[in-house]
């Protein structure tokens, strides 16, 4: 027997939360893009760096559209609350990984960048994660939907985050965001252009 759907003013609630924790990691991100217009030559602009500042904007933008789905949620527990909003904030801390307070002690964000890279990429791996527990989340209908694609994805970019964590070569990072960023824009072409 189907459970019935949340009460609307629960999803609002939790959707309210998620929105302030997102509009916190899209912040982060264009205050740090900001900064390159403010200050064209203080800190040395990096592809692999913008690349991933792309994703991620991208990914903040998409988790905010698919996080519709909690609709499809009918029982909500303490435990699944505080894991939307773990998830949500892993973002957060992915978002101001890329953009540090200060620069003063690094000579370019690929400095930067290559000095927090397990830090990054181990966090890229966990989003990814997390993805495939808030789909299963949504129940074994709404995972089956996105195909075999699905999980084949989360796995190959949790296993090239965490290969990333360790490999110093910049072209295979300048590699490894331009696939990740041409997955992430044909998925969201493919699955998300309308709310189901």
């Amino acid at each position: 027997m189907e459970q019935p759907a949340p009460h609307a003013d629960q999803v609002i609630h939790i959707r309210v939360i998620l929105g302030v924790v997102m509009g916190l990691s899209l912040a982060r991100l264009l205050n740090g893009l900001a900064r390159f217009v403010q200050h064209p030559s203080k800190s040395q602009i990096y592809s692999v760096h913008l690349g991933w500042v792309l994703f991620l904007f991208l990914a903040v933008v998409h988790f905010w559209w698919f996080e519709f789905g909690l609709m499809r949620i009918s029982h909500w527990t303490f435990e699944l609350y505080v894991f939307v909003i773990l998830y949500a904030a892993l973002f957060f801390f992915v978002c101001a990984l890329l953009f540090p307070d200060q620069m003063s002690e690094y000579s370019g964000y690929a400095d930067y960048f290559h000095s927090r890279q397990k830090w990054f990429y181990g966090l890229l791996a966990t989003l990814y994660a997390a993805d495939i527990l808030d789909t299963l989340a949504k129940g074994a209908e709404h995972f089956r939907a996105l195909g075999a694609e699905y999980p084949i994805r989360q796995v190959a970019m949790i296993g090239a985050s965490i290969v990333a964590m360790f490999v110093t070569n910049r072209r295979f990072h300048l590699g490894f965001v331009l696939i990740a960023l041409v997955v992430q824009i044909v998925w969201i072409a493919q699955y998300f252009q309308v709310l189901s």
